[in-house]
């Protein structure tokens, strides 16, 4: 009996001293800092509070977009936090009022410094009143004058220095950005767990001239004019079916390892969307969330959907659990095939995808009718963030499907 009881004293310290030596992630704002290139710091604010379980819930905020984090573990000083949906997590050394670490992407062997600091609200410190009111439409050109360059509508609005807004472009939009302009300087930011984006521009009445940072891989300059009637291309017109090619093929494994292709007996007779994409991609959650919604409110038998994932996860069985975790925590239910994995590269897609002139944008999604005929392939996808946009693409698409199927 004494043995029992000093076992449970034992027990009982052991306890006490791990609970003693426990950090705790004080509830309420916080800001975080992603170092990206040139010195340059990523801003973005989440705040934290804990369920009536005592597990720690974390909301990050770029403008009226709020991503929910429910995977959080604290050991010691040491804290994990898990982005949804996304492989990407931040890693780092928890003391009473910072977090200091790194955002981790391992499949792209890619490591951001990262720092947080509680009690602080301000995404970006602003020294100087606005020199100018950003609000409007802005044509953007990215990378100008170069092999690279590409067009992008900038769509603002400015209140007392504080800017919300998007750029889109031919193969999708920077989802939703938040910042400030101080003085004649712009800056605006977003993370989503994916991507992390940071714009900084030198502003004038009619001009923005700045650099556009992805992570602390990737940068481009870009410049902008304002132009209230500036549209881009139209998103149906920029990937087709190369000439000598009548229909669009495909076989490959689902996650059981079955292969699946459009001569199966699912997708006879039926009009089928193909939906080519990654679970790395946010613009292409954005449209899996769309898919999902308008698959549950519209049942019939005569549609069917089938995503290709390009995955660039180093392994097969990675890429594997990678389109699992996205299909279970946002309830996709239709079969996402895996089409490639090491890398996303587009040339790479394109080559197990022949029939397409390119890959240009994940997402693309490809309308089949019953014969089994392409009758449009929409490049990029521009979600929630582009408002009026995104409203406009939900009508069409649901016109355009019913309109296949009732053929």
């Amino acid at each position: 009996m004494r043995k029992l009881i000093f076992l449970w004293a034992i027990i009982i310290v052991l306890v006490s001293c791990k609970n003693e030596n426990e950090s705790e992630l004080n509830q309420g704002i916080w800001l975080g800092q992603l170092e990206v290139m040139d010195g340059e710091k990523l801003p973005f604010n989440f705040n934290v509070s804990k369920n009536e379980n005592e597990a720690y819930t974390i909301e990050i905020y770029n403008a009226s977009e709020i991503i929910k984090v429910d995977e959080i573990e604290i050991k010691g000083d040491s804290i994990r936090i898990q982005t949804p949906v996304f492989e990407g997590y931040i890693q780092g050394k928890l003391s009473e009022k910072s977090i200091k670490g790194n955002f981790i992407k391992e499949s792209l062997d890619r490591v951001v410094p990262f720092e947080a600091f509680y009690g602080v609200e301000k995404r970006f410190a602003v020294n100087t009143t606005p020199a100018v009111n950003i609000s409007g439409i802005w044509e953007t050109e990215f990378s100008q004058g170069t092999s690279d360059s590409y067009m992008g509508k900038g769509i603002f609005a400015e209140n007392d220095g504080k800017v919300t807004g998007k750029f889109r472009t031919t193969t999708g939009d920077y989802r939703y950005l938040e910042g400030v302009v101080s003085g004649d300087s712009l800056k605006l930011s977003a993370f989503d767990g994916a991507h992390a984006f940071l714009f900084l521009a030198k502003v004038t009445d009619s001009t923005l001239n700045g650099t556009f940072y992805s992570d602390n891989h990737f940068k481009e300059p870009f410049v902008a004019k304002r132009n209230e009637s500036f549209e881009l291309p139209e998103a149906d017109e920029l990937t087709f079916l190369k000439e000598g090619y009548d229909k669009f093929e495909f076989s490959f494994p689902d996650t059981n390892g079955k292969m699946v292709s459009l001569e199966d007996k699912a997708y006879k007779d039926k009009v089928v969307l193909v939906q080519i994409m990654g679970s790395w991609c946010p613009n292409c959650l954005d449209e899996t969330k769309f898919y999902v919604n308008y698959l549950n409110d519209n049942h019939t038998t005569d549609l069917e959907m089938v995503g290709l994932a390009f995955e660039y996860a180093k392994t097969k069985e990675l890429a594997y659990k990678s389109i699992e975790r996205l299909k279970q925590r946002i309830g996709v239910n239709y079969p996402i095939l895996l089409a490639q994995y090491g890398t996303s590269d587009k040339e790479e897609a394109q080559q197990k995808l022949p029939m397409l002139n390119h890959v240009l944008s994940y997402p693309t999604t490809i309308f089949i009718d019953k014969k089994g005929k392409v009758r449009k392939i929409h490049t990029g996808f521009n979600g929630p963030a582009t408002g009026e946009k995104y409203t406009v693409f939900k009508r069409e698409f649901d016109s355009y499907v019913k309109m296949l199927i009732n053929e």
